[in-house]
């Protein structure tokens, strides 16, 4: 028999893996897995659901049934307590007579923070906290920066050449990386709740920044373009599929419209008669603060160079994402802010892969 500990570890990592299956499609909770495990075997198991209910526990409990009485609950965020669209999910496993719960990491959200383990515990079900808290940490990272920084996680993803280059100018889009390397951002992007380019690169390559791998093409994240003076074109992918997935446009107000503010502001109302939405934003930490207040978490910085040195600049990139291709683009290039030999101070690199001829490296900020 397997000792204690380590079983729970070892069910906590199935259920955290588990969580990462609906990253970027919980809408405003986060992706939480529950398993209801009962004399060594997995009784009932769910995350949360697309869109964000029902929650992972009440999932589970309805798999388990009957056999939910005298179980062991594996949680990887402390079960809510408080009563919103739906009952507590602390209610419902007090009320399947489970008789252990088990959680990764409590729940900084101030409705709950600790209220939902009293009330385990007041039910006299024994419960346990913090079993493997540093990967639940990881799997929850973006709702934790929500909930506690009040922006979401950003991650900075850059493709640069073998000589530094992410472009060639008036090139449009470059291939610079192999389709596995793609496939790979194809992924981050289904599990991303936004992504942002700048409006150099949505002009110059007319992107749509949808998810296109083959299964996950409801996946796509809200598209976000940094575009000042409002210059986005009607006739581009972005405006002309914004009914059918969403486009933020951030302006800077219509004293950065560009010249007439009428001309401005019939650009914005343009805009918005295509379905996009305007928003004005006159930083980037102002940005982040109005994404978080809408309830995205996790937000991929993906183009233009500008953008990226933006973002560095304003000291709010938590993680990168470096491919490095085996191309050389030569003089014509468009310089990145930095490649693997100049990585901004205050990262450190967490994981190193080869994708065909690719290096991929990820790097986070250091605490």
């Amino acid at each position: 028999m397997a000792e204690p500990a380590r079983e729970d570890e070892r069910f906590m990592a199935a259920a955290l893996r588990l969580a990462r299956q609906h990253l970027g499609q919980t809408s405003t909770n986060p992706s939480v897995a529950c398993l209801i495990v009962k004399d060594g075997v997995i009784v009932g198991r769910a995350v949360t659901a697309r869109g964000g209910r029902p929650h992972a526990e009440t999932q589970a409990l309805t798999e388990a049934g009957e056999k939910a009485s005298g179980a062991t609950a594996y949680v990887t965020l402390e079960p809510c307590s408080h009563h919103g669209k739906t009952p507590p999910c602390a209610d419902a496993l007090v009320a399947s007579g489970v008789a252990r719960v088990v959680v990764s990491i409590l729940d900084p959200d101030e409705r709950v923070a600790g209220r939902g383990i009293t009330r385990l515990r007041d039910a006299g079900i024994t419960v346990d906290i913090g079993v493997l808290p540093e990967e639940g940490h990881a799997a929850l990272e973006a709702y934790l920066m929500r909930q506690v920084s009040r922006r979401p996680y950003v991650t900075l993803k850059l493709a640069v050449s073998a000589d530094g280059m992410i472009g060639r100018k008036g090139a449009g889009q470059v291939r610079i990386t192999g389709p596995i390397s793609r496939g790979q951002v194809q992924m981050l992007r289904s599990e991303t709740d936004a992504i942002l380019v700048g409006i150099g690169t949505a002009t110059a390559d007319d992107p749509e920044l949808t998810v296109r791998l083959p299964g996950l093409e409801d996946r796509s994240p809200v598209r976000i373009v940094l575009d000042r003076r409002l210059d986005l074109p009607l006739t581009s992918k972005l405006v002309r599929t914004a009914r059918e997935v969403p486009v933020i446009v951030i302006s800077g107000g219509s004293d950065e419209a560009g010249g007439d503010a009428a001309e401005g502001a019939a650009r914005k109302l343009a805009l918005e008669a295509a379905g996009v939405e305007v928003l004005q934003a006159g930083s980037i930490a102002d940005l982040l603060s109005a994404l978080a207040s809408r309830g995205i978490s996790s937000l991929m910085v993906e183009g233009g160079a500008v953008a990226a040195r933006a973002f560095l600049d304003a000291g709010l990139v938590d993680r990168i994402q470096l491919y490095t291709g085996p191309v050389t683009i030569g003089k014509s290039g468009i310089a990145s802010p930095f490649d693997r030999k100049s990585i901004p101070a205050g990262f450190r690199r967490v994981a190193e892969a080869r994708y065909g001829d690719d290096l991929f490296e990820e790097y986070e900020r250091e605490n």
